[in-house]
């Protein structure tokens, strides 16, 4: 199956409503340093599109209740750089559209522009992380192109929210302001969350960035993923609220056992309901 139940290691953390996950794609070129994928999938690092998927979400997308939503994606972006040719994210779209399915894109890639006509009273969540993103995210999009998607959607009256996500001392925290005050005419709702690296993850980090003491920093393991100790992520994420309160977005943290949230909705998919 391509539609299923998303749950994200069984967390306990987990806050999201009931929802529904669709990858296109198997693996993502942008490549992110942090990247969880590469724990569970070969070659996480090159999109391939799946095959039959078009077919196949025709097939089960039949089966979904008027009362739950499609996420594209949560583990492989929707609009990883290969979709400007292969174009299997937009024909999905269309079959989602055909059956009055709900749904959300999360995406890295201002390519999902291109396909605003498909989009009508659904959701687009970007993420931005920082204005130096080639570090972390070499093969994504520049933050400029990104912040120029949210405002091309918006003016074309898409609801829009940001993921500041992830959040990670020393490479990307101070940068919170900066990113939030310039998509804040754009989007309705902020999601964050700290980085919760896996094993593999955690390494490549360490790697890249040799001046964070990574094994210090995140020294306790909830289901697989490193977290930070509680008071860094809470000081971390009551930062990034009110930025938001600020601005006057609303706001939730993803994963964190925070009971902080101002919007709806941890993932920002309220917006689905509201007209």
């Amino acid at each position: 199956m391509l539609i299923t139940e998303f749950d994200p290691w069984k967390s306990n953390m987990c806050t999201c409503p009931l929802k529904y996950s669709l990858n296109p794609y198997t693996g993502c070129s942008h490549a992110c340093v942090y990247c969880y994928i590469s724990s569970y999938i070969k070659d996480p690092f090159h999109s391939r599109p799946k095959k039959d998927a078009v077919r196949e979400v025709e097939r089960e997308v039949k089966k979904m209740k008027d009362t739950t939503f499609i996420s594209l994606s949560n583990s492989s972006d929707p609009y990883p750089p290969e979709e400007r040719e292969i174009g299997i994210t937009r024909d999905i779209l269309r079959v989602l559209n055909s059956y009055g399915a709900r749904f959300q894109i999360v995406t890295k890639s201002d390519i999902v522009v291109r396909d605003a006509d498909l989009i009508n009273d659904n959701v687009v969540s970007i993420t931005i992380t920082t204005r130096e993103s080639k570090r972390v995210e070499p093969g994504a999009p520049s933050t400029e192109a990104r912040i120029e998607a949210l405002k091309t959607l918006s003016d074309r009256g898409i609801k829009c929210t940001l993921r500041f996500d992830p959040v990670i001392p020393g490479i990307n925290d101070y940068y919170a302001y900066d990113v939030i005050h310039s998509v804040s005419d754009y989007v309705e709702h902020v999601t964050s969350s700290t980085l919760k690296p896996r094993k593999d993850s955690l390494a490549r980090l360490e790697r890249v960035f040799p001046q964070i003491r990574w094994r210090e920093l995140y020294c306790e393991n909830i289901g697989g993923s490193y977290y930070m100790p509680k008071e860094e992520r809470l000081k971390l994420m009551l930062g990034v609220k009110s930025i938001c309160d600020e601005h006057g977005l609303t706001f939730s943290c993803c994963r964190e056992g925070f009971d902080i949230n101002t919007g709806k909705s941890c993932d920002g998919s309220h917006l689905l309901w509201e007209r």
